[in-house]
C-alpha cells in the first residue's frame, strides 16, 4: 500500500504531499523520470559515439596511427575515468541537481572543438571535454535512475543504460550517413543533439531537487542493510575486487570491438568504410539488447546469477569469432553482444547493494573503472595491431572473459523476491 510522505513547508510550518512512498519507504517507480533520463543518457552516448565513430576519417586527414588512434580513446576514457568517482563520493555529500546540465555543456564544447579540430593536440583536447562531460552524467544520472526504481534497482538501471547502449549503436550509422558524406564539421550540426538534451535535463534537475529534499538523498533501505548485515568489511572489499575484474574483463573485450571492429572487418573481408560502419549498428544494437535484458532478470533470479552467466557464458563465442567468415562473424558479434552486456547493470545494481547509501560514488566507480579500462584497453590494444596485426587482436582478446569464473566466489546478498501484485502499491 502507498503511504504520502510529507515535507514541512518553511512557509508556515504545514506540511505538503510529496512523492507517494511504498510502505517501505521506497518512492514508486516514475516512468517519466526514467525515460527522460534514459533519452538523456543515448543523446550524450550519441555525442561520444560520433567520436568513434569518425576514427577512419581522422585516422585518413591527420594521417594518424592505430596507436594515436587509441590514444585518442584513451584521453577521453581517461578523463571521464579519474572524474567520474570523484564526482559521485562529492554528490552523494553534497547533491547537486543542475549537475547534469553543466556536465552536458562540457560534452556540447567537446563536440564543437572536434568539429573544427585541424589538428591532433585539438582532437585530444575536445576528447578530454567530452569526457569531462561524461564524468558528470554518469554517476549523477544513475543515481537519478535509483531514485525512480520504486525498489526495481535492476530494471531502472537497464532503463538508464539502455538510452547509452542506444546513442551509442547510433552514433556509427550517423557518421555514415552524414558526417562521412558532409565532412568532419557536420560534427556541428550535432549540437542540437547537446542543447535538447540540457532542456530534458533541466527538468530532471528540478525533480531530482524535490526528491531528494523528501529522502535526504539517502538510497539505503532497510532491505539493503538486513541483505549485507551478515557479510563482514573484508567479503564486501573482495566482492568490489571481484566485480572490478568482471568489469575489466568484460570493457576490455568491448573496446576492442567499438575502437577496431571496423578496421577489423575493412582488413579481413575487404568492406567499404559504410558497410563496416553498419555492421558495427549491429553490435552495438545486440549490445543495447543485452543491457534491457540483464537488470530485470537479475531483479527475478538475482544479480549474481546474471554476472556469473553473461561474463562467463560470452567465452565460447569470443574464442569462435577470429575464425569465422563475415556471415558468422556478425551471427557471433550479435551472440556477444547480447550476452556480454547483460553483466553491466547486474554489477553495479550487486555493488550499490554491498554499499548502501554510497549510490553515486559507486556507480562513479564501476562506470569510472569502465571508462578507464576502454582508455587503456584502446591504447594498448592499437599498440599491439600496430606491432602485429588487426586480427591478432582478436586471438588475444577472446581469452578475456575466462575471468568471469570470479563470479564463483560472489556471495549471494540476497534471495530474489516474487513480484508483488498491481494495485499493492
Amino acid at each position: 500500500m502507498a503511504i504520502e510522505a510529507k515535507t514541512p513547508d518553511r512557509r508556515g510550518g504545514k506540511s505538503t504531499a510529496a512523492a507517494p512512498l511504498r510502505a517501505d519507504g521506497s518512492e514508486g517507480t516514475v516512468v517519466a523520470v526514467l525515460a527522460t533520463i534514459s533519452i538523456c543518457h543515448m543523446l550524450n552516448d550519441v555525442i561520444q559515439s560520433l567520436i568513434m565513430a569518425i576514427y577512419p576519417m581522422l585516422k585518413s586527414a591527420l594521417s594518424l596511427d592505430f596507436s594515436q588512434i587509441g590514444l585518442i580513446t584513451f584521453t577521453f576514457q581517461g578523463t571521464a575515468s579519474l572524474l567520474q568517482p570523484v564526482v559521485g563520493y562529492y554528490t552523494d555529500r553534497y547533491p547537486t541537481p543542475y549537475s547534469l546540465v553543466l556536465g552536458m555543456s562540457s560534452s556540447l564544447s567537446g563536440l564543437l572543438l572536434m568539429a573544427f579540430a585541424t589538428n591532433y593536440l585539438m582532437v585530444l583536447a575536445a576528447a578530454a571535454l567530452i569526457g569531462m562531460g561524461s564524468s558528470v552524467f554518469h554517476p549523477e544520472s544513475s543515481r537519478v535512475a535509483r531514485l525512480a526504481s520504486g525498489g526495481q534497482h535492476g530494471l531502472a538501471q537497464s532503463v538508464f543504460q539502455v538510452g547509452g547502449n542506444f546513442g551509442t549503436a547510433l552514433g556509427p550509422l550517423l557518421a555514415a550517413f552524414i558526417v562521412l558524406p558532409h565532412g568532419q564539421r557536420s560534427l556541428a550540426w550535432f549540437s542540437v543533439v547537446a542543447l535538447v538534451a540540457m532542456a530534458m535535463l533541466t527538468f530532471i534537475g528540478t525533480w531530482y531537487g524535490k526528491t531528494i529534499k523528501v529522502n535526504n538523498g539517502n538510497g539505503a533501505s532497510v532491505n539493503e542493510m538486513l541483505a549485507i548485515s551478515s557479510l563482514g568489511q573484508s567479503k564486501v572489499r573482495r566482492s568490489i575486487a571481484i566485480l572490478l575484474a568482471l568489469t575489466f574483463s568484460k570493457h576490455f573485450y568491448l573496446v576492442s570491438i567499438t575502437s577496431f571492429y571496423i578496421f577489423y572487418l575493412i582488413h579481413t573481408f575487404n568492406l567499404t568504410v559504410q558497410s563496416a560502419q553498419v555492421y558495427l549498428f549491429i553490435f552495438l544494437g545486440a549490445v543495447a539488447a543485452g543491457t534491457v535484458i540483464g537488470g530485470p532478470i537479475g531483479d527475478r533470479i538475482g544479480t549474481r546469477r546474471v554476472i556469473w552467466w553473461s561474463i562467463l557464458g560470452v567465452l565460447p563465442f569470443t574464442m569462435l569469432l577470429p575464425y569465422a567468415d563475415l556471415f558468422w562473424t556478425a551471427v557471433l558479434s550479435v551472440i556477444i553482444g547480447v550476452i556480454l552486456a547483460s553483466a553491466f547493470p547486474a554489477i553495479v545494481v550487486y555493488a550499490q547493494g554491498l554499499i548502501p547509501g554510497r549510490v553515486g560514488m559507486v556507480a562513479g566507480l564501476f562506470f569510472g573503472v569502465a571508462f578507464g579500462i576502454a582508455g587503456i584497453g584502446a591504447a594498448v590494444l592499437g599498440w599491439i595491431a600496430d606491432q602485429t596485426s588487426i586480427v591478432f587482436v582478436y586471438h588475444v582478446c577472446a581469452f578475456l572473459p575466462a575471468i568471469g569464473l570470479l563470479a564463483a566466489f560472489l556471495p549471494e546478498t540476497a534471495k530474489a523476491k516474487p513480484r508483488r501484485k498491481t494495485g499493492d502499491g
